[in-house]
């Protein structure tokens, strides 16, 4: 991809996503048992991902770059989202309204990535990052009674 692309509008798009598949997840949950859910959005979305990677090495002559590091942490993501999936297919399959479990599911993912960014990636986080979190842990409990 466009490395010039404005990352806030990417961002932005990538919020509008999660958000649009948590509430797709939620009423999916109603109607299909929950590891197949899992397995058919983890396939669609291999397919979707194929089809832009080849588009890329194919219709652009953008190079695309693998190594070992990468294919490992990649390998780490996928098993945690996966792991996700499956668990809010759970989750939501319990009836639990996705007001309610979205807020929770995502503003913890959001605590988690800071805690780790802060603690292992060595990320400096701010006056504002603490507060931050500090209010999206407040925001959970609050929406979790």
């Amino acid at each position: 991809m466009k490395k010039s692309m404005n990352w806030l509008l990417l961002a932005l798009l990538a919020a509008f996503c999660f958000g649009a598949y948590n509430v797709f997840m939620k009423i999916a949950s109603g109607y299909i048992h929950e590891i197949t859910g899992a397995v058919i959005l983890q396939f669609v979305a291999a397919i979707a991902g194929l089809a832009i990677l080849l588009y890329i090495k194919y219709g652009t002559n953008e190079v695309i770059t693998i190594s070992q590091k990468g294919i490992m942490y990649s390998v780490l993501a996928g098993l945690c989202v996966g792991g996700a999936e499956i668990v809010s297919f759970i989750v939501f399959g319990k009836g639990v309204p996705a007001s309610t479990g979205i807020p929770i599911i995502i503003g913890g993912a959001i605590v988690v990535g800071t805690v780790i960014g802060m603690l292992f990636l060595k990320e400096k986080i701010t006056t504002f990052h603490v507060l931050g979190t500090v209010l999206i842990i407040l925001g959970i409990l609050l929406v979790s009674r």
